[in-house]
């Protein structure tokens, strides 16, 4: 088979303890799911889980123990940032059960949901779709992926994320509204998940806005620690 052009390579993501990288082939996001995080947003209880994707391509990939480079986006004034825990697919299907989703789950990672707030604030008053908020280049850095067995209790792991050594966001994986496998139950009766997924299972309270120049690290514990530079707009 030809193509018209070269495609591009597949991106992919460095795992603990192996030479081979975990594929990706798509990143779904989970909007709202820590309380608290739902509550400075303006929203309360426990909603139905929403969810909103990423192009693949939005990943900053991090290896282990480096800074990675990520610019300033356009269009904005409100940079933010959202620590997550991040789940690696390893074994898709469709209408997972809760109780069988750990089977499908091949391991985690560190991850930023980075947004441009008021891009996605005005989408919201417009009822309009949050992609220019969202979706945009360089908006999911995410640091190696640590096979399961290797985590620890992820379910229960503390999780924050600093700024210019500034704590930000802190708060414990525990007290997501929807946990990791009722998330999957709920994702995989709306898409088919595959192999090569991945799923930002959501952010705590304390989100802010970043500048050029700051630097954030962001840590789930049993996973390891995610840098990354923000540098100026290109």
């Amino acid at each position: 088979m030809s193509f018209v052009f070269q495609l591009a390579p597949t991106p992919s993501v460095p795992v603990l303890g192996q030479a081979e990288r975990f594929p990706v082939r798509r990143i779904y996001c989970v909007g709202r799911n820590y309380e608290e995080h739902a509550k400075e947003m303006g929203f309360t209880g426990r909603e139905p889980p929403f969810f909103f994707l990423k192009p693949a391509d939005a990943l900053v990939v991090v290896n282990e123990d480096e800074t990675g480079q990520m610019a300033y986006p356009s269009l904005t004034q409100n940079f933010h940032h959202e620590i997550e825990l991040v789940v690696a697919i390893g074994t898709g299907g469709r209408n997972i059960k809760a109780a069988d989703a750990e089977k499908h789950i091949y391991g985690y990672a560190v991850g930023l949901d980075m947004t441009r707030r008021d891009l996605q604030n005005d989408m919201k008053k417009q009822g309009r779709p949050w992609c220019i908020g969202k979706a945009f280049d360089e908006s999911a850095p995410i640091g190696p992926i640590t096979p399961k067995a290797l985590a620890g209790d992820v379910n229960h792991a503390d999780i924050d994320v600093s700024v210019n050594g500034a704590v930000r966001q802190s708060s414990n994986v525990s007290k997501l509204i929807w946990n990791v496998a009722e998330t999957i139950e709920h994702l995989s009766s709306a898409w088919e998940l595959q192999a090569g997924d991945l799923i930002y299972t959501g952010t705590p309270e304390g989100v802010a806005a970043v500048v050029a120049g700051d630097v954030l690290v962001g840590k789930v514990a049993g996973l390891g620690t995610l840098t990354v530079k923000v540098n100026p707009a290109k």
